[in-house]
This record gives C-alpha cells, structure tokens and sequence, in this order.
C-alpha cells in the first residue's frame, strides 16, 4: 500500500487515486504540423527514469482535483 500526500485531502490510500503519467510534458504548439512520427512519439513516449519522478496523480475517489508530485520509482516514496 502506498500513501499519496493529496494536497486538498491530506494523505490517502492509492486506491483513491488515478494516474495520469510524467508531469510537465507540454502540448505541441501546431499539432496539425506534426508528422505521424512526432504525433506518436508525444502521444505515447515518456521518461521512464529509475529514480525521482515527477507524475500527475487526480484524486478521483476524493476532491477529484489533479495535482503533481515526485516520487521515487524504486521505493515508491513521494518526495514532494
């Protein structure tokens, strides 16, 4: 069991919550511009880093608001 630090909510259970992948990946400016290459490596390419991790987590369960934090990948502890 892994406890998430929901801002609003104070901390809860991973059950509560729904994942939302790497943080900070921004929306490409022109998407019509893109090829079929770029399109697809936005949509399903991201780090996958063996250490802190920033990621979007929503509340669902709870205030459902969505929120971001760092955690670490090999201990599953939240960072910040």
């Amino acid at each position: 069991m892994m406890l998430i630090p929901c801002p609003w909510c104070g901390p809860r259970d991973e059950s509560e919550f729904h994942y939302g992948g790497q943080a900070g990946v921004a929306y490409p400016a022109d998407p019509a511009a893109l090829s079929d290459e770029e399109w697809a490596k936005y949509l399903f390419f991201r780090d996958n880093p063996k250490g802190p991790f920033r990621e979007r987590w929503s509340h669902s369960a709870g205030c459902r608001r969505w929120f971001s934090l760092v955690r670490d990948t090999v201990t599953n502890e939240v960072l910040s």
